[in-house]
């Protein structure tokens, strides 16, 4: 191909209308065309097409791919429609402080209020049978169960859910549910709605420092058989308690704390109520003991 050849073929390209180099292959264009018509239409092409988006605002909208996974805490936030009179003063900006709610010992039903006032974290307790032989694997955050009937076994699945924002807000919660997602969704609403405000000192007898890292004196909580003592430890000392244990308290925002355990320590669930249970009792003047 000449060069007076391929100018030719530039000139005829050049006089072809957006529409028209979009089918030919101009995909750059044709996407430009649809992101910035200021930049590619003309002044009474513009007007046409600013009226038209003016009589059709609704309708012109444009096609936005979803993200995959499970929706963003935003995404929950914005398509929550309150059934409660708290969810509703949350929903419209009245209340902006957990606190404000926690401190009047007001009931909450409705998961999406602690997603609006509180950046939270989450994780699972593993409280599930140990996989391998003679019990020497590692357990599992699903705790598998079955029931005989006439038509075979049928097997359920139950988890425990931990949600904090490591600032001084903690809860938990349990679901069952046939499926293990099911299941952790349910945990996960149980936990919210049981969240609760822990007091935080800097209470070590050789530490001082302002930081609020501690427990603010010793506290026992009791579930079951277990009990569960948590002692005031100074700053570098870490979580001294068990593996399942940390997950709790450091999204409770505790950093340093001795620990004491009594019962039936193997089972998890009653271990993590047992320490929720003393966490609780920080909040209370009277619980020195």
């Amino acid at each position: 191909m000449t060069k007076e050849e391929k100018q030719n073929i530039d000139d005829e390209e050049a006089l072809l209308s957006v529409p028209q180099i979009a089918e030919f292959g101009g995909k750059d264009i044709a996407d430009e065309y649809a992101e910035i018509p200021e930049d590619v239409l003309g002044e009474a092409d513009l007007k046409e097409f600013k009226a038209f988006e003016k009589e059709n605002g609704d309708e012109v909208v444009k096609d936005k791919r979803r993200r995959r996974g499970p929706p963003t805490r935003e995404e929950i936030v914005e398509a929550w429609e309150p059934k409660t009179r708290l969810g509703r003063d949350v929903k419209d900006g009245k209340i902006k402080n957990i606190d404000e709610i926690l401190d009047n010992n007001m009931k909450i039903l409705e998961g999406e209020i602690v997603d609006s006032l509180v950046n939270v974290k989450s994780d699972l307790i593993s409280i599930g049978q140990a996989k391998g032989k003679f019990g020497g694997g590692k357990r599992r955050a699903w705790r598998q169960t079955q029931r005989k009937t006439k038509e075979g076994n049928r097997a359920s699945f139950s988890t425990m859910a931990v949600i904090g924002d490591e600032k001084g807000h903690v809860g938990i919660g349990d679901g069952k549910s046939k499926e293990t997602l099911p299941a952790r969704d349910k945990a996960m609403r149980k936990a919210k709605l049981n969240i609760m405000k822990i007091t935080r000192a800097c209470a070590g007898f050789d530490c001082d420092c302002s930081d609020l890292h501690t427990v603010p004196f010793k506290v026992t909580g009791k579930s079951g058989s277990v009990e569960v003592t948590l002692v005031p430890a100074p700053q570098g000392t870490g979580l001294v308690v068990a593996n399942e244990l940390k997950k709790v308290l450091a999204l409770a925002g505790i950093k340093d704390v001795y620990s004491r355990t009594a019962g039936r320590k193997r089972t998890t669930f009653n271990l993590v109520k047992a320490c929720m249970a003393a966490l609780k009792k920080t909040n209370v003047e009277d619980g020195r003991k």
